[in-house]
Parts: C-alpha cells; sequence; structure tokens
C-alpha cells in the first residue's frame, strides 16, 4: 500500500510498505478514504519528538471498513466509521471512566496509545491506503447515512472537533461567559466553533495570521492579532479590564513570540494575564516531558518559567490533557448530522496522498491559505 513516511526531520514521502492486516481476532481493517495533517504531526515531522525513521503518518482518519477479526461483533464490512486519535481497549480502569486518551492497555507502560504518534505505541498511522484499527468494536465510530455525504466534516471528529470541544469542557466554559483561545491553527478554530456552539457571549481568538483570523471571524469570533498590539491588552480593553471568564491554550510548547521565537511559557503566562479571577484555563495544545530541541534549558527538561505568583493569587484553575475523543464523537457527530455544527469550514486544501509530502512543507511554514489540509488516498 501507499504511505506516508516519516524519514527525518523535515523528510517525508510516499511510498509502497507492507499492507496493514489483521493483526488480532478484535482487529479491523479499514481503506482510508479521507486522511488529515494535524498541526500535532508537525511536532515529530521537525524533528521534535522521538518519532522513529520508517514510521506511517496520521492520526486523523475515516474510511469503509473491508475486513474484521473473527472477535469483533458490532462493526460489518461496508460499514463507513471515523476513528478516534486515541486507541482505547474499553475495559481498563481509565477506559471504563471515560478516559480514552490515557488507555492503560493499548501502550503498556504508558498511559495513552494513538496512530502514528511518537511514544504513543508501535501503531502504524492512516496516511495510507489501509490502516488496521485495534478494538474494532470499541474505537470505531459508526457513521450515519450521510457519512460520505458529509465525510469531510465526519473526519474531523477524529480529533481536532473532540479536542476544540475539550479546551472549552477543560476551560469550564458555560452559556454566557466569555472565553479566549490562544492559537488560531485547527484545533484553535474548532474551540472557537464549540464555544459558539456552546452559546459563549463574547469569542476571542488570538494570533498572528490574517487567514486564520478572517476564519475566526467568519465563525462569529473576535479576531485577536498579536503583532499588532499585546494580546492580553487587547483582550482587556474589550472586556472592560475584566478579563475573560475562561481560556483555551491550543499552540503548545513550539509557541513563540511575535518575533518568532520559541517562547514555551508565553501563552501560558497569557493566559493567566488574560483570564479573570477565580476563571477556568484549558490546556490541549501539546507539551512534552523532554524537549532536546528547545532553545533554552528549562525548555529543554519540559519546563517552563511560569507566572504562578499571578496564577495563584487570582485563583484561577488548568486543567490540562489530550481529548478523550470517545467522550465527545457521538454527540458531534450528532451536531454535524442535523446542521448545527460544520468542521469542514476550515479546510483549504483536498489532495491526493501523493501531493502529501509537498502539503507538509506548506503548512509547516504557515504559508498563507493553508490552514487545514485533508488528504484523499483513494483519488
Amino acid at each position: 500500500m501507499k504511505a506516508i513516511v516519516y524519514n527525518g526531520p523535515r523528510d517525508v514521502s510516499v511510498q509502497n510498505v507492507p499492507d496493514a492486516r489483521i493483526e488480532k481476532p478484535t482487529d479491523a481493517l479499514v481503506r482510508v478514504t479521507t486522511t488529515n495533517i494535524c498541526g500535532s504531526d508537525l511536532h515529530m515531522y521537525e524533528g521534535r519528538t522521538s518519532m522513529e525513521t520508517g514510521r506511517v503518518f496520521g492520526h486523523e482518519n475515516l474510511g469503509e471498513v473491508i475486513e474484521v477479526g473473527s472477535g469483533v461483533d458490532r462493526i460489518k464490512v461496508g460499514d463507513r466509521v471515523c476513528l478516534p486519535f486515541n486507541i482505547g481497549c474499553g475495559f481498563c480502569e481509565n477506559c471504563e471512566k471515560g478516559l480514552t486518551g490515557f488507555c492503560l492497555t493499548a501502550n503498556p507502560g504508558s498511559a495513552g496509545a494513538a496512530y502514528g504518534f511518537a511514544d504513543m505505541g508501535p501503531y502504524q498511522g492512516g496516511q495510507a491506503e489501509l490502516l488496521r484499527v485495534p478494538y474494532a468494536d470499541f474505537n470505531c465510530l459508526l457513521l450515519p447515512e450521510d457519512a460520505q455525504e458529509r465525510e469531510d466534516d465526519y473526519v474531523m471528529l477524529s480529533d481536532i472537533f473532540p479536542t476544540g470541544w475539550h479546551a472549552t469542557e477543560l476551560a469550564g466554559l458555560l452559556p454566557g461567559e466569555s472565553i479566549a483561545i490562544y492559537g488560531a491553527g485547527p484545533v484553535g478554530l474548532m474551540a472557537a466553533h464549540s464555544a459558539m456552539i456552546k452559546g459563549a457571549s463574547q469569542v476571542f481568538v488570538v494570533d498572528n495570521h490574517p487567514d486564520r483570523l478572517k476564519l475566526a471571524a467568519q465563525m462569529g469570533a473576535t479576531p485577536i492579532n498579536s503583532l499588532e498590539q499585546e494580546a492580553v491588552d487587547q483582550i482587556l480593553n474589550l472586556t472592560h479590564g475584566k478579563g475573560t471568564d475562561r481560556g483555551c491554550e491550543c499552540v503548545g510548547y513550539q509557541c513563540c513570540d511575535k518575533h518568532g521565537h520559541e517562547a514555551n511559557h508565553l501563552t501560558m503566562n497569557n493566559l493567566v494575564a488574560s483570564t479573570k479571577a477565580t476563571g477556568g484555563i484549558g490546556v490541549v495544545g501539546v507539551f512534552v516531558p523532554q524537549d532536546p530541541g528547545a532553545k533554552n534549558e528549562l525548555a529543554k527538561e519540559g519546563k517552563m518559567a511560569f507566572d504562578f505568583g499571578a496564577f495563584w493569587f487570582k485563583g484561577q484553575q488548568i486543567r490540562t490533557g489530550q481529548a478523550n475523543v470517545k467522550a465527545y464523537n457521538r454527540r458531534l457527530a450528532e451536531l454535524i448530522h442535523h446542521g448545527r455544527a460544520t468542521p469542514s469550514q476550515i479546510i483549504s486544501h483536498r489532495l491526493k496522498l501523493d501531493e502529501g509530502p509537498a502539503a507538509y512543507k506548506h503548512f509547516d511554514a504557515r504559508d498563507e491559505g493553508w490552514t487545514k489540509v485533508i488528504l484523499k488516498p483513494a483519488a
């Protein structure tokens, strides 16, 4: 099968690799019809993780079931399914609690497994023609009858829509409250979309890329260009000096200041400053325990110069972590099915799998207009 393979920093290529296949009775084999390039892929693409060469990328996947193992009962050949990026067993302590992003079975010795992702198990990704799905009865989200018609919406249930929703949940957003979202990449835009659906009174989105901020404005959010004026000052001015009720971090450890220099503490400290006293902050941007490629010693150890004094004095709360996709994806699918959510509105490019390596270069460079890339392996 064809697949996008990691060869080293900023070097991926489409190669012929052994076909994905059924390995255990609980597996399903899916013919991938849509798979996305995610902002999280860029950490690996840039060589800022321990991703092994020869691995297949891709954790945002949707397709058609073409084979099932003898132990699969619910999922049938011909079903159209979306796969959560996190692989759960369904029966461990964490999965039973709904914390499928921290499954204790799928990646022994660690909490959490995923397709084509560094340090999250041996599983190959879905930027390929075929994908093996472990624990298929549990992990496959069976899509409704409009699965093909709304495929570009439903594929966002694999990661970014639930992750954006999760950001607002971690922050504790309630209807009528205000929220500031730092980062207008795909996840930040999905957090803004989620906040609008949930009835936020004011939604601010902070970024320095005009094309991304334009999408945020089209969703009904107030764009904050961090290059024009300090983001915190703009938010305080627009909230009569009070700040927002809630805040979301949707950038991660490679966030940069307005001069383009990495500063892993910047968004977190800005959130403390722009969020009200006793407000809630949700962090879904990726932060890692070690970052050998960082420019300073603290960041290399996964640490930051955090304004803990201000955070403590304001009595704020922070909740963090990857989205437990299965906690949200069925309900979010209903929002798509009934026309209440349209996550596909952020897509900028629909490309063939062979165009993936070039797409990685454009997306990684944050070239204008490259906001969300989806790949069609069957095209």
